[in-house]
């Protein structure tokens, strides 16, 4: 496996996350556990992303700016998580905070899928790319379980 699909994986979980949570409505158990699930998965993607796609990247001029633009977005998505964390789950506010983090997460991982991984697949080979799959991986279930 490669990077890119070990990320796109996560990815489809964070979609998928989120397009239920958005079909929650008031302070639920349910709506509780896949907030709490979501919320573990970008923040133990973000550290494991930075970690084995990003910085291995900054290294080479291409890819800087793209990096520093995902981190960025990464500050981003935290703030709207503290944003949600601060509000009534059952206000309507609630909702709308969520609507915000499903619209930058969604940006996010598109940035990332159509515009970063080409530029990353020009500059990384192929034992690179399964190098860091495997890297990312045991960061995630690190990052996961801690």
């Amino acid at each position: 496996m490669k990077i890119f699909e070990a990320l796109r994986q996560d990815h489809e979980k964070q979609r998928l996350l989120l397009k239920i949570l958005a079909e929650t409505s008031g302070d639920t158990p349910a709506r509780r556990e896949y907030y709490q699930e979501l919320k573990e998965q970008l923040e133990s993607h973000a550290v494991a992303e930075e970690r084995h796609f990003y910085s291995p990247l900054m290294k080479q001029d291409p890819a800087v700016e793209l990096s520093r633009h995902g981190i960025a977005e990464h500050h981003e998505i935290d703030e709207l998580i503290e944003k949600l964390d601060d509000t009534d789950m059952s206000s309507p506010a609630w909702l709308h905070h969520l609507k915000a983090l499903r619209e930058k997460v969604e940006h996010h991982l598109a940035d990332e899928e159509q515009e970063f991984f080409q530029v990353a697949g020009r500059l990384l080979n192929e034992q690179e790319k399964q190098k860091l799959a495997g890297d990312y991986r045991d960061e995630m279930k690190e990052e996961l379980h801690s």
